[in-house]
């Protein structure tokens, strides 16, 4: 009887997912966190202090890559829900597209053309693009994979604690390599470019052969037919948006949570050479970042049980910005700021916070992707994923271009690589701890607006289930 509820429960749509499906999905966000994160972390560091770009310059770039994301995302979407390419509906594009993105990844932390903009510009675009191409099907082939909550509540746990290792190696690794590799042994000088380079050609090359793991171990088994998604435009993002509320939410949940993260983690590598006098400790500061994950995500499934997803997103915001207050303590009283093991339990408390809620966050895609197809009949999650990547990516544009405006109106010098003016060293605490915790608090107002309650996605799930089993 058990055997017989499993088996028509899977052709209802509610797979269950083996642990290596599990960990090969995530094996995807772990090689794009290998980019994504060296980017989000080092690269304006990179920009102002290796390749000669003043932060302004750099931030207004940052900027005008976002807005180019705004109309390449929403493209790429409708160009997945449309086509179905022989490797697979999504996870063709983790080779096709992460090829291209490999390239990109390392020609982005060349020092060849030092001091152009014009290849700056190209180079990054060329990165974002490439992101897009394939972090948008891999948003969708999550969805794709089962309906069950459960299930990915699970999935998403995985997939987290995966992307956090790959953060972790990212965070610790990076610096580590690049201070071992560079002539002059800092990461900060104009020296240490081909360091630079060689670091992220390692790390964008691991990524690659994560991405082709990823494309073997997945398939897709919850999509529409071909002939639902023929007619699938690039406005369907714009209607999806109007009338799919839960999508709303989510979306500026996004935006709030990547500013708040790209914002603190680009100005961390700051805080540790400036404001701590501890460049020595930055791999420790920044692996941080990363390790609360593997102690906290494995329990997300049963914290979310317990307490629902609600209000674990409450307890866990409030968390971080218990750490945020704690860094901003820290740095403004003078007998604290010398004991750098205050800082590092202020990190891991604020790092705690950020990688729960902004983790589970993922797990909620699926579910305004079915809400979607129960209100409208489409279930178009290349073109979800395309409006959740503008949003994630608008969130990463704040969190380019508040540092480089911050930097340089707090007169920033980019040519002293060991202290900064008081007045730097406030700019770049509020990018530390203040300008995040503020966003924090109006993530924390936008998540409860969210409406899709376990029990009531998993009854539109159902729904969904019966609806085309009646038309068979």
């Amino acid at each position: 009887m058990e055997l017989r509820e499993q088996t028509h429960t899977e052709s209802k749509g509610f797979y269950k997912l083996s642990l290596l499906q599990r960990i090969g999905f995530g094996s995807g966000d772990l090689a794009q966190n290998l980019i994504y994160q060296t980017v989000a972390q080092y690269l304006l560091l990179f920009y102002t202090n290796v390749y000669g770009l003043p932060a302004a310059t750099a931030a207004v770039m940052f900027l005008i890559v976002r807005l180019v994301d705004v109309a390449w995302d929403p493209l790429v979407g409708a160009f997945v829900d449309k086509h179905n390419p022989k490797l697979g509906k999504y996870r063709s594009y983790l080779v096709l597209g992460g090829i291209p993105l490999t390239g990109f990844a390392i020609l982005c932390f060349w020092n060849g053309f030092s001091g152009s903009l014009l290849y700056a510009y190209i180079t990054y675009v060329g990165l974002s693009m490439c992101y897009t191409l394939v972090n948008v099907p891999y948003g969708a082939l999550n969805a794709s994979l089962t309906r069950d909550t459960d299930e990915i509540t699970k999935l998403t746990s995985t997939r987290m604690f995966l992307a956090n290792l790959g953060g972790l190696a990212v965070a610790y690794g990076i610096p580590v390599l690049v201070k071992t590799l560079s002539p002059d042994g800092k990461i900060n000088s104009s020296e240490s470019g081909s360091a630079w380079f060689i670091t992220m050609t390692i790390y964008a090359l691991a990524g690659l052969a994560l991405l082709i793991f990823c494309y073997t171990q997945t398939k897709e088994r919850v999509v529409m037919d071909e002939k639902d998604t023929s007619h699938v435009k690039v406005s369907d993002l714009w209607t999806e948006f109007k009338h799919n509320r839960p999508l709303r939410v989510l979306a500026f949940f996004f935006v709030t949570a990547f500013a708040m993260m790209a914002i603190g983690n680009s100005a961390g590598s700051y805080y540790m050479i400036y404001n701590v006098q501890a460049p020595d400790w930055l791999p420790y500061f920044a692996a941080l970042g990363s390790i609360p994950a593997f102690i906290f995500m494995p329990l997300v499934p049963a914290i979310k049980r317990a307490i629902g997803k609600k209000q674990m997103f409450y307890v866990f915001l409030s968390i971080a910005i218990l750490g945020m207050a704690m860094l901003y303590a820290i740095s403004v009283i003078p007998a604290l700021k010398t004991q750098i093991w205050l800082v590092l339990v202020a990190q891991f408390i604020k790092s705690t916070g950020v990688i729960v809620a902004t983790g589970y966050m993922w797990a909620l895609v699926p579910e305004v992707i079915s809400y979607g197809e129960y209100t409208t009949g489409k279930r178009i999650s290349g073109i979800v994923n395309a409006l959740t990547g503008i949003f994630f990516k608008a969130g990463m544009a704040l969190g380019g271009v508040v540092p480089g405006f911050v930097l340089a109106f707090v007169n920033f010098d980019e040519k002293n690589t060991v202290s900064q003016s008081a007045f730097a060293e406030q700019g770049i605490l509020w990018l530390v701890a203040v300008i995040p915790a503020i966003l924090l608090i109006l993530a924390m107002f936008v998540i409860s607006k969210y409406e899709l309650e376990d029990n009531v996605i998993d009854k539109i799930n159902r729904e969904i289930e019966d609806r085309h089993l009646n038309k068979k």
